[in-house]
């Protein structure tokens, strides 16, 4: 008996080594559990005794909505990235919480931060379908993510982003977490949080945002880039029913809810405008700096620009350009308000501004000061001075013709751009009165003052020249361009400009006279192809070898300048002030003054006493040696100078004289052949004949009859 005892307690011994092995690794496997949890524990206190406090989270953003609107209220821009204002948890639109928990985390409300049963679920469905289709992020690992980690996938940034969720749940309450959530994470367009995505996508706060609205933004987080409205609104549109569908199935809201909310008739605000119109906003925002001192609210910028003025300006700019060059347009109102700029052909390839950044040499357009000069000093358009050889300290000018007209009268010479008249001007002025007047007038660049300066050898830019013949044609008083007219944070002004129009630069006599030689400059000079068909006043201004043109002009209170170039500042055949850029500013201005009232100048157009070579400028000698030629001429079609008569450039005085136009068999002029005479003028001007008193028409259409950049016949 006893033996038989012994053998039936034999398996009992045999089994006891791999229970103590179980036993051992069950208490092996229990301690691992204790001390993985109570390093967990541990980790999540110490990552939240390292949180950041409610309030630090809340101020962090760093970035500012800005909407810049355009005079007509549309939006040309929205800047970003960007955070919009900062909303509470009691000013979030229910709806707006409630979309976001159905589609991000329908059981918010009861996980610790990581959802276990979500991650189960999330590992089903994706087992099933046989790749990753569900996620198990909780919204307060989203959040850990966006504030703290990266978008990487390992499994190294999804412990960490646990850990940092539990930790969040145990500083922050639901209420506090959803806050934070909804006001900082990315929903696409550079729009960070529910106001910016609202203001962007929708055009107001996002405190007014409805069912269907909220639905879209909501379904936006899965994937900004996929879902965005102005990426696919039709596919932001059906991720908004998926989001609506999840509402009902969660209880957030009723079927006849959803089917009110009309996801496909969201209204999303239009995209704004990019190419050209970046030129005048990277002008004008920087200027908001010096005007508020807002950094943290959305802010609506209300500006000067035109869109139909842009557009034409972008047209004329690129349909004239030559080809290889580049080209820049600015349009000021006589308030100073700037109604369209164009910094380059193409803002996407360049967006270096040639309209506020460049500075070039003006040429000719350049004579505007030193006529400026000469007038105030007591001149008059109708005094005269002597087209002959001058040298003034080595340094001797010549006239494109290289010939010499005699006694001419100011508004003859400044018509046609006589280089020599303008040299004995600067000189009886004084060169640095010249330089002071240019600097009266708005030229922020430096201006020498060799004698060579009359024809424009200073560097200068383009929204400086055009503001200095605004001035001119505003009658003398000075013209400051502005490009923000308001600005508003959460719907309250904070800033309007105020025109300041109480700085006379020149006496409004001396202002008319210098219309008055602008006016003949387009009428009858270098300036023919600007003409509109209205009252026009403008110079050209081409530099050596044709490296630059310039046309700058004004009609009815609107002041345009144009320059045309390379960037390399080599030259471009055939490019003169009086062709491409000329032809840009009549482009632009005809359309950009059509519903304008026709403004007549003080002073009547004067035809110039001889019809003569349009204006090339160049010098030699002192002060460097070098030359600087302006050519404002006209040539063939084919873009190649105009053949010139070669004559000594220093020489007698040799007047240019028109041909009298021949006559018919009574001895008559002949109507096709008329002279360019006065009368001739006050008949296609509408002026009253000097022997007579009548009612003059309006004038329309081109004054000489000839298709503009053509020569009178001479």
């Amino acid at each position: 008996m006893a033996r038989a005892r012994t053998s039936r307690s034999a398996p009992s011994k045999a089994r006891s080594p791999w229970r103590r092995r179980l036993g051992l690794a069950l208490k092996l496997a229990l301690a691992a559990i204790v001390l993985a949890t109570a390093a967990l524990v541990t980790a999540v206190y110490i990552a939240r005794s390292q949180l950041p406090s409610f309030e630090s989270l809340k101020s962090s953003p760093n970035g500012q909505m800005i909407r810049v609107h355009a005079a007509d209220g549309s939006v040309l821009v929205s800047l970003g990235p960007s955070y919009g204002e900062w909303l509470s948890y009691d000013r979030i639109p229910a709806v707006m919480r409630e979309a976001t928990v159905a589609v991000e985390d329908r059981r918010f409300d009861h996980h610790i931060g990581v959802d276990p049963i979500g991650i189960m679920r999330s590992l089903y469905v994706n087992y099933e379908r046989g790749r990753r289709v569900q996620g198990a992020s909780t919204i307060t690992q989203q959040l850990a993510r966006n504030i703290f980690l990266n978008n990487q996938k390992k499994f190294g940034r999804k412990f960490r982003e646990g850990i940092l969720a539990l930790a969040l749940e145990r500083k922050f309450t639901k209420d506090q977490i959803l806050e934070l959530y909804l006001n900082k994470v990315y929903y696409g367009g550079g729009a960070y949080g529910i106001d910016a995505a609202s203001r962007k996508f929708f055009g107001h706060g996002a405190g007014e945002l409805s069912l269907a609205e909220a639905a879209v933004i909501a379904g936006l987080v899965k994937a900004p880039s996929n879902y965005s409205p102005t990426a696919d609104a039709e596919a932001a549109v059906g991720r908004a029913g998926v989001v609506i569908q999840q509402m009902v199935r969660n209880g957030f809201i009723s079927v006849a809810d959803a089917r009110d909310a009309n996801e496909t008739g969201v209204k999303l605000a239009p995209a704004p405008r990019q190419n050209s119109v970046r030129y005048f906003t990277d002008w004008a925002l920087p200027q908001l700096d010096l005007l508020i001192d807002e950094t943290e609210k959305p802010l609506e910028v209300w500006t000067t620009l035109d869109p139909a003025m842009q557009r034409d300006a972008d047209t004329a700019v690129r349909a004239n350009v030559p080809k290889g060059a580049q080209g820049a347009l600015v349009a000021i109102d006589r308030d100073g308000s700037v109604r369209a700029m164009v910094g380059g052909t193409d803002y996407v390839s360049s967006i270096y501004n040639r309209a506020t950044q460049a500075q070039r040499q003006p040429g000719s357009s350049f004579k505007l000061f030193v006529y400026l000069a000469a007038l105030e000093a007591g001149r008059t358009p109708e005094d005269r001075e002597l087209d002959a050889p001058v040298t003034i300290d080595g340094w001797s000018p010549r006239n494109d013709s290289r010939r010499f007209s005699g006694e001419v009268t100011l508004r003859t010479a400044f018509a046609y751009s006589l280089n020599t008249i303008a040299a004995r001007l600067g000189q009886a002025v004084g060169f640095q009165t010249v330089a002071d007047m240019a600097r009266r007038f708005g030229i922020t660049t430096t201006v020498n003052t060799h004698p060579s300066m009359v024809l424009g050898t200073s560097d200068v830019r383009l929204i400086d020249m055009t503001r200095a013949f605004a001035s001119v044609g505003n009658k003398g008083v000075a013209v400051t361009p502005f490009g923000i007219t308001r600005v508003t944070a959460d719907g309250e002004e904070i800033y309007r400009h105020e025109v300041d129009r109480s700085q006379v630069l020149v006496a409004p006599n001396v202002a008319a006279e210098m219309t008055d030689l602008l006016q003949t400059t387009v009428n009858t000079g270098t300036g023919r192809a600007a003409q509109i068909g209205r009252p026009v006043a403008g110079k050209t201004g081409t530099t050596t070898s044709s490296k630059d043109g310039w046309f700058l002009g004004f009609s009815s209170g609107l002041t345009t300048g144009v320059w045309m170039g390379r960037d390399d500042a080599r030259p471009i055949a055939g490019l003169h002030g009086g062709t491409a850029p000329a032809r840009a500013f009549q482009l632009f201005m005809s359309k950009a003054v059509a519903n304008r009232p026709i403004e007549r100048f003080e002073t009547a157009v004067t035809l110039p006493e001889a019809q003569l070579e349009p204006d090339a400028e160049s010098y030699y000698g002192a002060p460097d040696n070098s030359a600087f030629v302006d050519q404002d001429g006209y040539g063939p079609d084919d873009g190649t100078p105009a053949p010139q008569e070669q004559a000594p450039v220093f020489g007698p005085e040799r007047p240019v004289v028109q041909p009298l136009p021949p006559r018919d068999d009574n001895g008559e002029p002949r109507r096709d052949d008329e002279r360019l005479d006065q009368d001739w003028l006050d008949r296609v001007t509408g002026q009253p004949r000097r022997d007579a008193v009548r009612t003059p028409p309006p004038r329309t259409g081109n004054p000489t009859n000839q298709p503009p950049g053509e020569r009178p016949n001479q």
